[in-house]
């Protein structure tokens, strides 16, 4: 029996989301994910493909206060990070953007934790507004965020894709990267990589800028493929304020 290989065409009824890809994440940050910068030239291919192919794109924040519930200080898991209006709140200078971005700010309660971009946002509303019924996550971190994003997003009667190739773990305990993916799994999350997607962006590049896009395009390619973290077990920045 034959299995036919998934292949996504992106419309206006697809989102895609990046999570949480802020300076205090990366490496040299408050609260860094240990390579997670790498995860960067995917999620720059992402926001590309998404935006020529008409698609919906999102940039999730944590914005959080500087009493947060979160912070050791506070009794919490974690140091002090991400704090609203900081340098390590801001995005990463390397992610690139469109211009219509959507930025959704999340855990801004300072009682209250919150890693799902769901989670006392707006975003479910933004989502229904355009008609949005498939949604496709990456970002950090995988076995934080991303997971209970995921989850939620299944919750709510989306299609979900997870992008393996443009998400990265914390794994506190050596085995929770992996506890998340079965749990998203579980959930009926799909996952993708670049491979799985058409060449519409390739298509849909103008005949003079097309040797520079592909250039890039390989290169990024080649790098997500050699710093992949996200495995099954044997797994000119513009953006809007928000509303």
């Amino acid at each position: 029996m034959s299995c036919l290989k998934q292949t996504y065409e992106i419309n206006k009824s697809d989102a895609l989301l990046i999570t949480d890809i802020q300076k205090d994440f990366l490496p040299g940050g408050a609260l860094p994910v240990s390579g997670g910068d790498e995860i960067i030239p995917a999620l720059n291919w992402y926001a590309r493909f998404f935006e020529s192919a008409k698609g919906y794109v999102f940039a999730s924040r944590d914005w959080h206060p500087a009493n947060h519930v979160s912070f050791k200080a506070q009794g919490g898991l974690w140091p002090l990070h991400c704090v609203q209006n900081t340098k390590g709140a801001n995005f990463s200078p390397d992610l690139i953007l469109p211009g219509d971005t959507g930025v959704i700010s999340k855990a801004m309660d300072p009682k209250k934790e919150g890693y799902s971009v769901f989670d006392g946002t707006l975003f479910a509303d933004e989502l229904r507004i355009r008609g949005v019924k498939r949604l496709f996550v990456g970002g950090l971190a995988t076995d934080y965020c991303v997971v209970n994003t995921v989850i939620d997003s299944r919750k709510l009667g989306y299609d979900t894709v997870v992008l393996m190739d443009a998400t990265m773990g914390i794994n506190v305990k050596p085995d929770d990267v992996d506890k998340a993916i079965q749990a998203m799994l579980k959930a009926g999350a799909q996952q993708a990589t670049m491979v799985d997607f058409s060449d519409a962006v390739e298509k849909l590049t103008t005949a003079q800028d097309a040797p520079d896009a592909m250039e890039e395009e390989s290169s990024e390619r080649a790098a997500v493929k050699k710093k992949s973290r996200m495995r099954p077990k044997g797994s000119s920045k513009r953006v809007r304020t928000e509303k």
